[in-house]
Protein backbone atom coordinates (compact mmCIF):
# COMPACT_ATOMS: atom_id res chain seq x y z
CA UNK A 1 0.00 0.00 0.00
CA UNK A 2 1.55 3.38 -1.27
CA UNK A 3 2.13 5.72 2.15
CA UNK A 4 0.17 9.10 1.98
CA UNK A 5 2.31 11.90 2.52
CA UNK A 6 1.42 14.56 5.53
CA UNK A 7 1.31 18.07 5.49
CA UNK A 8 3.09 19.63 8.52
CA UNK A 9 0.50 21.11 10.56
CA UNK A 10 2.27 24.77 10.49
CA UNK A 11 2.07 24.79 6.26
CA UNK A 12 -1.40 23.91 6.47
CA UNK A 13 -2.51 26.61 8.61
CA UNK A 14 -0.55 29.06 6.50
CA UNK A 15 -1.73 27.99 3.77
CA UNK A 16 -5.35 28.35 4.87
CA UNK A 17 -4.42 31.54 6.16
CA UNK A 18 -3.29 32.64 3.10
CA UNK A 19 -6.04 32.01 1.12
CA UNK A 20 -8.21 33.66 3.54
CA UNK A 21 -6.00 36.85 3.39
CA UNK A 22 -6.19 36.66 -0.96
CA UNK A 23 -9.97 36.49 -0.53
CA UNK A 24 -10.27 39.40 2.31
CA UNK A 25 -7.99 41.55 0.50
CA UNK A 26 -9.88 41.63 -2.51
CA UNK A 27 -11.46 44.39 -2.98
CA UNK A 28 -15.16 44.65 -4.71
CA UNK A 29 -15.32 46.83 -7.69
CA UNK A 30 -18.52 49.07 -8.48
CA UNK A 31 -19.28 50.98 -11.74
CA UNK A 32 -20.09 54.62 -12.02
CA UNK A 33 -20.94 56.61 -15.32
CA UNK A 34 -20.52 60.36 -15.54
CA UNK A 35 -23.03 61.40 -17.96
CA UNK A 36 -20.63 64.95 -18.37
CA UNK A 37 -16.77 65.65 -17.92
CA UNK A 38 -16.41 65.33 -13.78
CA UNK A 39 -13.88 66.17 -11.67
CA UNK A 40 -12.84 64.17 -8.47
CA UNK A 41 -9.56 64.54 -6.47
CA UNK A 42 -8.54 66.96 -8.64
CA UNK A 43 -8.72 64.71 -11.64
CA UNK A 44 -10.88 66.16 -14.63
CA UNK A 45 -12.09 62.71 -16.30
CA UNK A 46 -14.21 62.61 -19.59
CA UNK A 47 -18.03 61.67 -19.81
CA UNK A 48 -18.05 57.73 -19.38
CA UNK A 49 -18.04 54.84 -17.71
CA UNK A 50 -15.78 54.20 -14.56
CA UNK A 51 -14.59 51.39 -12.24
CA UNK A 52 -13.71 52.27 -8.80
CA UNK A 53 -13.17 50.47 -5.58
CA UNK A 54 -12.97 51.89 -1.95
CA UNK A 55 -9.65 51.47 -0.01
CA UNK A 56 -9.65 52.68 3.44
CA UNK A 57 -11.10 55.74 3.22
CA UNK A 58 -10.75 56.67 -0.20
CA UNK A 59 -12.52 56.14 -3.84
CA UNK A 60 -9.66 54.46 -6.25
CA UNK A 61 -11.18 55.14 -9.59
CA UNK A 62 -9.55 53.30 -12.85
CA UNK A 63 -9.56 54.52 -16.38
CA UNK A 64 -7.55 52.89 -18.92
CA UNK A 65 -3.79 52.74 -17.52
CA UNK A 66 -4.19 55.30 -14.70
CA UNK A 67 -5.70 55.77 -11.85
CA UNK A 68 -7.10 58.25 -9.69
CA UNK A 69 -7.70 58.92 -5.78
CA UNK A 70 -10.16 61.09 -3.78
CA UNK A 71 -10.83 60.74 -0.07
CA UNK A 72 -14.28 60.14 0.98
CA UNK A 73 -16.33 59.88 4.10
CA UNK A 74 -18.81 56.55 3.90
CA UNK A 75 -22.44 57.25 5.00
CA UNK A 76 -25.33 55.01 5.41
CA UNK A 77 -28.98 55.96 2.97
CA UNK A 78 -31.93 55.38 4.47
CA UNK A 79 -32.73 53.14 2.13
CA UNK A 80 -30.92 50.73 -1.11
CA UNK A 81 -30.17 52.56 -4.18
CA UNK A 82 -31.93 51.35 -6.94
CA UNK A 83 -29.34 52.64 -9.44
CA UNK A 84 -25.74 54.59 -8.77
CA UNK A 85 -26.48 58.06 -9.25
CA UNK A 86 -23.70 61.16 -9.03
CA UNK A 87 -24.05 64.00 -7.57
CA UNK A 88 -22.69 67.71 -8.48
CA UNK A 89 -21.50 70.65 -7.49
CA UNK A 90 -20.76 73.06 -10.51
CA UNK A 91 -17.91 75.57 -9.16
CA UNK A 92 -16.01 77.42 -11.77
CA UNK A 93 -17.80 75.77 -14.64
CA UNK A 94 -16.69 72.46 -13.79
CA UNK A 95 -18.68 69.25 -12.34
CA UNK A 96 -16.99 68.27 -9.22
CA UNK A 97 -18.46 65.10 -7.48
CA UNK A 98 -20.26 65.72 -4.59
CA UNK A 99 -21.47 62.26 -3.98
CA UNK A 100 -22.22 58.70 -5.45
CA UNK A 101 -25.20 56.61 -4.34
CA UNK A 102 -24.09 53.08 -4.99
CA UNK A 103 -26.90 50.97 -6.27
CA UNK A 104 -27.85 47.80 -5.08
CA UNK A 105 -26.19 49.06 -1.28
CA UNK A 106 -27.01 51.77 1.13
CA UNK A 107 -24.05 53.49 0.73
CA UNK A 108 -23.38 57.01 0.03
CA UNK A 109 -20.01 58.18 -0.60
CA UNK A 110 -19.34 61.70 -0.07
CA UNK A 111 -16.36 63.00 -1.46
CA UNK A 112 -14.47 65.13 0.78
Amino acid sequence: MPRSKKIPMKKALLCVCLLAGMAFAAAKSYTVSFLVPATIGGTELSAGDYKFELQDQKIVIKHGRKTTEAAIKVETGDAKYSTTTVRYNIADGKNKVEEIHVGGTNMKLVVN
